[in-house]
């Protein structure tokens, strides 16, 4: 192979791919950054930056709200969709400006346009080819439909085109009972619409531990959030006024628009991918714990790699390839302890194993659980949020999951993560002294009651 144009080759400016065309430009090597959209990614551009803008908005109305039982005296006149889209639009905005100055600052080289992989070291772009020691493929995904059910982007739409929407629909059902579906259905809630989720499996954030799916669903049935869980989806036929959504035993809901939320698929066909060799499986590129194909030098991160399609996890997989190609030896990165978090109102976090993988893991007699309730907690009582603090751990051994659910509570998943991937005992964070009044002092209580020792009520 003659001289390469780039030490690296990444194709795709996402959370993955920008993070390890900075890490790599740091560490001293040549970047070249392939990009059809606008740097930075589903996340900063159509997900979870603007999510939670929208989130935010959601929280602010319903404080207004609910103002009252405060002592302060509000009214709520309505939701300004247009003023909501414009707050989120200029978060956006400053970020990417900063991520477009950030990497024109290190040096990196920036190709627009699609990228293809023609060669085992070499991207086409517009029919320019290039070439790297090292190609990293980080090409995303994309918001997944059912078969058979077209997204029209008007009585049928996407988290896409849910983002740009002009007003507050008067009703929605909501496709979907995952992290998206419960966070768009969390918002138009706030925002004042009729919301029905729609869930073939048994319950809601079906990924988080039992116990969370729970609460979860307590509290969204107290907001008159509905939800048919173990219901699946028929069939959507557009009516003058909006959806007849049909489900499993002929049910109709009907509604203004039908968001369809049912995952995330990866971006990969076309893309020379199969061509080239690269190892495959259901669209999804095969990896080893080093984030490497089976094809010399190429590498995969982020949504188009099995696993959690989440953006920090993309970013950590970019940072740990950059430092793996300049021959630092970096850790493998351990699935478990990628932190999760649902921004819905009351949010839902975790870390580590929930309490069925930890019981699959170690045998029931092998794990002791302990929850605490933030009804003890004197912030979460000032906040009026209502949740827990649940641990699971190896008896005798270390915390393997940390399940918290109640607003805000994803601020708390920082110190709990730290917990898991340092293989903390009880009694290691027990003596930690938590500042009072905060929700992080919850997690203190939590381990001060595992560790044998509880101060107040836990269950």
């Amino acid at each position: 192979m003659p001289d390469p144009d780039f030490d690296v080759l990444i194709l795709g400016a996402g959370s993955g791919g920008y993070a390890c065309a900075l890490r790599a430009a740091q560490l001293g090597l040549s970047v070249g950054l392939v990009e059809k959209g606008n740097l930075g990614g589903t996340c900063l551009h159509v997900g979870c930056i603007p999510t939670k803008a929208l989130l935010h908005a959601a929280e602010v109305a319903d404080q207004t709200r609910e103002a009252g039982q405060f002592g302060v005296n509000a009214t709520l006149e309505g939701i300004d969709l247009a003023g909501v889209n414009a707050y989120k639009d200029g978060v956006v905005s400053r970020l990417f400006k900063g991520l477009t100055g950030l990497i024109k600052g290190r040096g990196i080289t920036v190709i627009e346009g699609a990228g293809r992989l023609t060669g085992p070291r070499e991207v086409t772009v517009d029919g320019t080819a290039y070439t790297g020691k090292h190609v990293v493929l980080a090409s995303g995904s994309y918001a997944k439909s059912l078969p058979g059910l077209e997204i029209d982007g008007e009585r049928v739409i996407s988290s896409e085109h849910a983002l740009r929407l002009e007003e507050v629909p008067a009703s929605v059902v909501v496709l979907g009972g995952g992290v998206i579906g419960c966070e768009f259905a969390s918002v138009w809630r706030s925002f004042g619409a009729e919301v029905t989720i729609v869930e073939a499996l048994p319950r809601l954030l079906a990924v988080e531990d039992e116990a969370s799916s729970k609460a979860l669903e307590r509290a969204f049935r107290k907001r008159k959030i509905s939800f048919r869980t173990s219901t699946p989806f028929q069939s959507v036929k557009t009516t003058d006024t909006g959806v007849a959504v049909t489900v499993e035993g002929g049910d109709v809901i009907e509604a203004d628009l039908l968001l369809v939320a049912v995952g995330r698929g990866p971006v990969t066909e076309g893309l020379g991918y199969d061509e080239q060799g690269v190892a495959m499986e259901r669209g999804f590129v095969l990896t080893d714990d080093r984030c490497r194909t089976n094809l010399d030098g190429v590498y995969a991160v982020g949504d188009i790699v099995p696993g959690l399609q989440l953006a920090h996890r993309g970013f950590q997989q970019g940072i740990f390839v950059a430092e793996d190609i300049a021959g630092l030896a970096p850790q493998p990165i351990d699935e478990a302890g990628i932190p999760r978090v649902t921004y819905s109102h009351p949010e839902v976090a975790s870390v580590g194993l929930d309490e069925a993988a930890a019981t699959a893991a170690y045998g029931a007699d092998g794990i002791e659980t302990v929850t605490y309730d933030l009804g003890g907690n004197g912030k979460s009582q000032i906040l009026k949020t209502q949740g827990f603090v649940k641990l699971i751990r190896q008896k005798n051994g270390p915390v393997v999951g940390v399940h918290l659910v109640g607003d805000r509570v994803g601020e708390l998943i920082g110190e709990a993560q730290l917990i898991y991937s340092w293989e903390a005992h009880a009694e290691d964070v027990a003596p930690l002294v938590h500042a009072h009044p905060t929700q992080n002092e919850a997690l203190g209580e939590a381990h001060l009651a595992l560790a044998g020792k509880p101060l107040h009520a836990h269950s």
